[in-house]
């Protein structure tokens, strides 16, 4: 299926919201605070108002902003504004290299999310135990969020590349009562659930406001979009698994503890815009929840085995602490989850010395789920493999949602100063597939991000700032390290059509978690995986 949008993007034609021109559009800019919870004691807006085309600073309270005929002009304001800006900043953020011990130490409310477990369990002669985690992740677009807004009268016009233009238009409408609100959706930079964009959307209708009738476009800078768009939630996840004598899996139980894992506008009776929180009079920030287990869960998503074991249960501790803004990120819960899952069967199928392959299969009555890894292995040539120092290979699987497409990846990959995965083999059944250059190409962007999730990525932060507001602190994968990636679709035209979007993220981190082991014998559960975590699990396992 040809893609129509696809020669304005190569050939650089103006067709995202960073393009859009109005007629005598002024340049807004935010001032941001330099922490969560800080607020404004003291502004000198003097040197601002000497920047030449700067037309006004907008205040109320601790949100400011500038607008300007020019973005250099509204740039070099915001320099001079940020220099006369006195905070009160609090410290309460946690310790980032605790974040596991932090979470279990939260206030939380706990679901029994499922399970199958009833009455007295026979006692299993072994159980073995593991734990694992996640970090806070960025969505960290190329394109910084971007924002349009034009006031006439009563009637508000805003353009977004929100993903829920419906959902900002019930926002906005709570946040600037009794104006008639049309908002449209304009392409922007890849979103991958809920970034800046309703936040700029926000930013641009407040500014535009004490316009003077003229529209008004936001940008935000790279620290903007680094540090206050929502997170991912951090998340760690215990798992305990009861072995039978000949090494099967009798009895399974998955705990989590997570933030939620949406705060997305439109769900709650306030708005939830960035901006409004740093208002004189600011709107309730109330801590993120969880979409419900029927329409794919939140930080439960995928924590429900797939595999058959006789006994399992699933329970859900949804911190109410809130130190760092948490939405949906792509996959939300279902990354974390699969990671631990597909982690731990590694870890039980070398405990019963058994194939990590013919281990799963052993707890698989799923056909198509079996169909898949068996593919990717075939393809991979996973019984072929010859072993070099420093070089593994490994698996990892899930079905997205346990409702969507099945996905086996294997890595290989090789760790010397520092691990590269070298190629990944993705085997996806999705039923019937309409597009199948589309759906390759779905898969691919989705093992490739959860690749950089899996080496580079986490927010970073002392007890006060999140500090990782630039690329420099928060390193993605570059081209140079991208691995070749090779998509199998396992043809189903007798079976309904599914999403892909998502459902490589998960098997990827556990394919490269197993790689890494395979190469270097030791078992890091903390993502992501840096050199300083590696040695850390070297140094353990002496």
């Amino acid at each position: 299926v040809p893609r129509l949008d696809l020669p304005d993007k190569v050939f650089g034609a103006a067709c995202f919201i960073h393009d859009v021109e109005l007629e005598g559009m002024l340049h807004g800019r935010m001032l941001r605070p330099p922490s969560p919870g800080a607020t404004l004691e003291h502004l000198d807006e003097t040197d601002a108002r000497t920047v030449a085309g700067l037309v006004d600073i907008v205040r109320d309270g601790s949100l400011v902003g500038v607008l300007a005929e020019s973005e250099p002009a509204a740039d070099a304001a915001l320099r001079k504004l940020s220099s006369g800006a006195r905070w009160q900043e609090m410290s309460g953020l946690p310790d980032e290299n605790a974040l596991g011990a932090w979470l279990k130490e939260q206030e939380r409310e706990t679901s029994f999310v499922a399970g199958n477990a009833s009455g007295m369990l026979p006692a299993a002669p072994r159980t073995i135990r593991a734990t694992y985690s996640r970090p806070y992740l960025a969505h960290a677009s190329i394109g910084p969020s971007c924002a349009l807004a034009h006031w006439r009268d009563s009637q508000l016009h805003v353009w977004t590349h929100s993903q829920g233009i419906f959902n900002l238009r019930r926002d906005l409408m709570l946040a600037f009562p009794g104006a008639e609100i049309v908002v449209e959706h304009v392409q922007g930079a890849g979103c991958y659930g809920h970034n800046g964009a309703d936040d700029a959307g926000f930013d641009a209708a407040w500014l535009a406001r004490a316009a003077g009738g003229h529209p008004v476009r936001v940008q935000w800078s790279r620290a903007d979009e680094l540090a206050w768009a929502p997170f991912g939630p951090a998340m760690a996840v215990d798992i305990e698994a009861d072995i039978a004598a000949d090494g099967a899996i009798v009895g399974w139980r998955h705990t989590i503890w997570s933030n939620g894992h949406t705060s997305r506008p439109g769900r709650a009776s306030e708005p939830t815009l960035l901006g409004g929180w740093h208002l004189a009079h600011p709107f309730e920030r109330k801590p993120s929840i969880n979409p419900p287990l029927a329409g794919g869960g939140g930080a439960d998503r995928n924590a429900i085995p797939i595999y058959a074991f006789p006994n399992w249960q699933m329970v859900n501790h949804r911190l109410l602490a809130s130190p760092l803004r948490t939405s949906s990120l792509r996959s939300l819960g279902a990354f974390a989850n699969v990671f631990a899952i597909e982690s731990f069967m590694e870890e039980l199928a070398i405990a019963a010395g058994e194939n990590p392959i013919g281990f799963r299969l052993r707890h698989l009555a799923d056909r198509r789920a079996r169909a898949v890894i068996e593919r990717a292995a075939i393809v991979a040539g996973w019984n072929q493999w010859v072993k070099r120092e420093g070089t593994g290979h490994g698996i990892g699987f899930a079905r997205y949602k346990n409702a969507g497409a099945y996905c086996a990846v294997i890595a290989e990959i090789e760790a010397q100063a520092e691990v590269r995965v070298l190629r990944l083999i993705v085997a996806v059944d999705a039923g019937r597939v309409i597009n199948p250059d589309g759906a390759a190409h779905q898969i691919e962007g989705g093992a490739i991000q959860a690749t950089s999730w899996t080496l580079k990525e986490a927010v970073r932060f002392d007890h006060t700032r999140v500090t990782s507001d630039r690329w420099e602190n928060y390193p993605i994968l570059r081209f140079s390290e991208v691995p070749q990636v090779q998509v199998e679709i396992v043809p189903r035209s007798d079976c309904a059509s599914v999403g892909v979007g998502e459902a490589a993220q998960g098997p990827t981190a556990a394919a490269i978690a197993n790689a890494l082991f395979d190469a270097l014998g030791v078992r890091v559960r903390d993502l992501p995986f840096t050199i300083e975590r590696i040695r850390d699990a070297i140094r353990a396992a002496i």
